[in-house]
């Protein structure tokens, strides 16, 4: 295994970990994004670019949903 496939595998793993945490509290939601973003620097790195394209999108998608969050959050 090369350092681009473990590099994909760790951040897949935790893209696919912080979704499955993410009605437990927004931070999470927030760290979803980050592991999109993760994955979308692999996507490009391993020369998947519509991989990479994607992902970055979702990374935008989550983002957006957090925003939307935190402004339904009761103060």
């Amino acid at each position: 295994m090369n350092a681009v496939t473990l590099f994909g595998v760790l951040a897949v793993s935790f893209m696919m970990v912080m979704y499955a945490l993410e009605q437990r509290h927004a931070v999470f939601i927030l760290a979803f994004a980050a592991g999109c973003l993760l994955s979308s620097v692999y996507g490009f790195l391993s020369g998947a670019w519509p991989i990479g394209v994607v992902e970055l999108i979702w990374s935008g998608v989550a983002v957006r949903q957090y925003l939307s969050r935190l402004r339904s959050a009761p103060t």
